[in-house]
C-alpha cells in the first residue's frame, strides 16, 4: 500500500535546488541557509573534550543533557526569559524538529489551521501538513517593508485557528516585526485561544539601530508562547544539528513526546558543543555579525547595478535580501534557468507562500569571493536576455 500521508508533502524547494546544483561543477549556491564560517574552534574543542572523557557515546535524558539546559536557562535569563531547566526547556535536534514537534502537539481535529506570515520559511507549510494541520497564509504588506497587514490576520483567524508560526528576523525578507505589533499578536492569541510559536534562529544578526523584543520575555504569554532557537546560524553549526524550545512546562510536558518518539534525544556530542557555544563563543557572534553587515551592503551594492532587472528593500536581520523580478512572473522558471545557464543557484520566491512568486531569495551569508562572481554571472545572465 502506498503512503497516504506524505502525498501532500514536498521536499523543501532550497533542498530541491541544492541537490540540483549538486550536479554542477563550477556552480555557486546563494540558496541554502549556510553561513560561509567555520564552526569556532572553542566550540570544538569543547565537543573534542567530551568525546575524549567518553561522554558522548549514550542517549542524554530526552528533554536534554541537564548541563546544557542550566546553561541555556542562564543564557536566555540575560535576555529577559526565565524559564524552569528542569521542566520548561526542551534540547531538540534543529529548530525544525522543535517546530514540528510543537505543531504535532498543538493541532487537532477542532484546531487544525495555522497561520504563517508569508513570504515565510519555506518548511514551515510542510511542517504545518506533517503534524495533519493545514497552512494558511497571511500576506505582509510589501510596500511597508513586509511588515504585519493586522486587517489581513485577523480575518483569518477563526475557531480552526490552532497556532500562528513565524521568523524573527523573518526569513526570507529579513523583516523584524516591531514590539508593538507582537504584543498585538499576543492579544489575539489570549483572545482566541492559539499558541504562538517563535522562531527566532536570526535574532543574533540585526544590523541597523532596531530594539528587538520577544514575546517569550512577557511572563503572562508562557503558556501560548513557544520560542524555538537554534545554534545553526549564530554559531555556524548547521551540520551540528542542535537547538532547544522553550514554553510553560504544561505545553513542554506534551512536546517531549512527539520528541521522544522521533528523535529520542538530540546528539549529545551537539549538546556539549552547544554547552561550548553559549559558554566560550559570544566574541565569534560579533564578529561573524560584522562581516555579514559587510556582505549585505556588498549584495545591496550589486543589485542597485541590476536596477534594472531586480528591486529590493534592504534586510535589516537574517542573512538573506528578497529581491522582485522585474521583468519575469516565474521564479521557478528563472531560478532553474539561471542554475543552468549561469550556474547560480538562488531559491524562487515562490518557494516562500503565494506572495512570495516573482521573487527570489539570495544568501549573502557566503564569501565575499563568491557573492562577487555569483553577481557577475546573474548580471551576465540578465544583460543577455534583454
Amino acid at each position: 500500500m502506498p503512503f497516504q500521508r506524505t502525498k501532500n508533502i514536498n521536499l523543501s524547494p532550497i533542498k530541491a535546488i541544492e541537490l540540483k546544483a549538486s550536479g554542477i561543477p563550477d556552480v555557486i549556491s546563494l540558496a541554502q541557509g549556510i553561513p560561509s564560517f567555520d564552526t569556532p574552534e572553542v566550540i570544538k574543542k569543547a565537543a573534542a573534550k567530551a568525546l575524549s572523557r567518553g561522554d558522548v557515546a549514550k542517549y542524554s535524558l530526552t528533554l536534554g543533557l541537564p548541563e546544557l539546559r542550566e546553561t541555556v536557562e542562564e543564557k536566555i535569563a540575560k535576555e529577559g526569559m526565565f524559564y524552569d531547566f528542569e521542566k520548561e526547556i526542551l534540547v531538540t535536534v534543529g529548530s525544525i524538529e522543535a517546530i514540528t514537534a510543537s505543531l504535532v502537539s498543538a493541532v487537532n481535529k477542532e484546531k487544525d489551521e495555522v497561520l504563517l506570515l508569508s513570504p515565510c520559511y519555506t518548511s514551515y507549510q510542510e511542517a504545518v501538513k506533517v503534524a495533519g494541520g493545514k497552512p494558511v497564509f497571511v500576506e505582509l504588506d510589501e510596500n511597508k517593508n513586509w511588515q504585519i497587514n493586522f486587517q489581513k490576520l485577523e480575518e483569518k483567524i477563526n475557531s480552526k485557528t490552532a497556532a500562528i508560526l513565524f521568523a524573527n528576523p523573518n526569513n526570507p525578507t529579513g523583516t523584524i516585526f516591531p514590539k508593538n505589533d507582537l504584543l498585538k499578536i499576543a492579544d489575539l492569541a489570549l483572545k482566541n485561544d492559539f499558541f504562538i510559536i517563535l522562531d527566532e534562529v536570526y535574532k543574533d544578526f540585526i544590523y541597523d539601530d532596531i530594539d528587538f523584543f520577544t514575546l517569550a520575555s512577557k511572563p503572562e504569554l508562557r503558556k501560548k508562547v513557544i520560542r524555538a532557537f537554534s545554534f545553526s546560524k549564530a554559531y555556524a553549526m548547521t551540520g551540528w544539528r542542535i537547538g532547544f524550545l522553550h514554553t510553560d512546562e504544561d505545553n513542554v510536558r506534551e512536546i517531549v513526546k512527539v520528541h521522544d518518539t522521533m528523535v529520542t534525544c538530540a546528539p549529545v556530542i551537539s549538546q556539549y558543543a552547544a554547552i561550548g557555544a553559549f559558554d566560550f563563543a559570544d566574541k565569534e557572534i560579533e564578529e561573524f555579525k560584522k562581516q555579514f553587515v559587510v556582505r549585505r551592503d556588498l549584495a545591496c551594492r550589486h543589485l542597485d547595478k541590476l536596477s534594472e532587472f531586480l528591486s529590493y528593500k534592504k534586510p535589516s536581520g537574517s542573512y538573506f535580501v528578497f529581491p522582485k523580478l522585474l521583468k519575469e512572473d516565474d521564479s521557478w522558471k528563472f531560478t532553474l534557468d539561471l542554475l543552468e545557464k549561469a550556474h547560480v543557484a538562488v531559491v524562487p520566491g515562490v518557494a516562500f507562500g503565494p506572495n512570495g512568486e516573482g521573487y527570489i531569495r539570495i544568501n549573502f551569508g557566503r564569501d565575499e569571493k563568491d557573492i562577487n562572481e555569483a553577481f557577475k554571472r546573474i548580471g551576465k545572465y540578465l544583460k543577455g536576455k534583454k
